[in-house]
């Protein structure tokens, strides 16, 4: 009989969920997901699976014990893929406690639900953690040995999910990991991450859409890697003969300045940097217009500035290539989605503009 695979993932309507749910669908998984209750559709990421004979979604919360113990039983996974959490850093300082709800005890609520449906032994547990627990770093690069020091509420939260399952697998010897993820971008992260910031301004301001982009610390250095490449490392990690740790990273380290760069010039327009610190400014060689500049408004009220991640152990004991997509690559794919995404916004905008017109002159009914 064939070896039964049901992964039940959470976060699955999020950049990483989409792609991991793309992944075990083509290894032949049947995938389960779980979603939110909302009157606001925010499944665009996983519209074009749903339909799909192995793709079924749950309605539970991180936040709703029961509704996950409710699912777990439902679905009995032989693989669950906690992705699902209040993940940006800055939001964490202005809702503390909500991610603390949903990124530590959301771990635990999950970990129970495991062990109330007695399947402690045939669902192996993987845990989304982040280069995040090691905040305000002890050594450069990081690895799975790497002091942490926490240096923000998302990153606490964080770091108590990672030691709750290492609590769980020594405790009660259940197959449960953490993989530490290092930034990891694509064209499909939410808009209000940096990175997608950064493209998505500059397509704008290539098209005569936006006059500036605003940023924080430029000097900020971050490990960044494809989202679609980290999904295949969370899967190595389950598919290893024993439950262990993993820093998932490329092993690269950029400034936000250089991706903003970069971004910029895969856009068609060079940069020239100008100024120091809140005074410093990106300006258009071409143009002599300033496109970039510094906002005190986007420094976080403690910063993590120097994020560089050692994937030495996975590339070594599972086999996992970081550098499958370069920085380079990254970059230039996420700009030209954007790009086109922009012209299309574009259009859509003029089309609507014009029916609204012809609907005014009586032209159509």
């Amino acid at each position: 009989m064939d070896k039964r695979n049901v992964a039940l993932i959470t976060g699955v309507t999020g950049q990483d969920g989409s792609y991991l749910s793309e992944f075990l669908l083509s290894k032949g998984y049947e995938v389960h997901g779980i979603i939110r209750r909302s009157s606001v559709d925010y499944r665009e990421r996983i519209a074009h699976l749903e339909g799909k004979p192995n793709f079924h979604l749950h309605y539970a919360d991180m936040g709703d014990s029961m509704s996950l113990v409710k699912v777990v039983g439902k679905v009995l996974p032989t693989e669950i893929y906690n992705l699902a959490a209040q993940s940006h850093v800055q939001v964490s300082f202005d809702s503390p406690e909500f991610t603390a709800d949903v990124d530590a005890t959301g771990v635990l609520r999950v970990l129970e639900a495991v062990r109330t449906n007695h399947l402690e032994k045939t669902c192996r547990v993987y845990q989304a953690s982040t280069s995040e627990l090691y905040g305000k770093v002890e050594e450069v690069p990081q690895n799975e040995n790497t002091p942490f020091h926490p240096y923000s509420p998302y990153a606490v939260a964080k770091l108590y999910g990672f030691w709750i399952i290492k609590e769980y697998r020594e405790a009660y010897n259940m197959f449960c990991c953490s993989g530490i993820l290092f930034n990891h971008e694509s064209e499909r992260r939410g808009e209000t991450f940096v990175t997608r910031k950064i493209t998505l301004a500059a397509a704008r301001i290539a098209q005569g859409k936006q006059d500036c982009l605003y940023l924080g610390n430029l000097d900020s250095l971050r490990d960044w890697g494809y989202a679609k490449d980290y999904v295949e490392c969370m899967w190595l990690i389950l598919q290893h003969d024993k439950p262990e740790d993993f820093v998932i990273a490329t092993g690269v380290q950029h400034t936000v300045r250089e991706f903003a760069t970069l971004a910029f010039h895969h856009a068609g327009i060079e940069l020239r940097w100008e100024g120091e610190g809140v005074n410093e400014k990106g300006i258009d060689v071409a143009s002599g217009k300033t496109v970039v500049a510094v906002s005190e408004d986007f420094y976080r009220p403690t910063d993590v500035v120097n994020l560089w991640g050692d994937p030495t152990k996975a590339k070594a004991e599972l086999g996992w290539n970081p550098q499958k997509t370069t920085f380079e690559e990254l970059v230039k794919l996420m700009v030209e989605n954007d790009m086109r995404k922009v012209a299309a916004d574009d259009a859509a905008s003029r089309v609507r503009t014009n029916l609204a017109e012809y609907l005014e002159k009586g032209l159509v009914k």
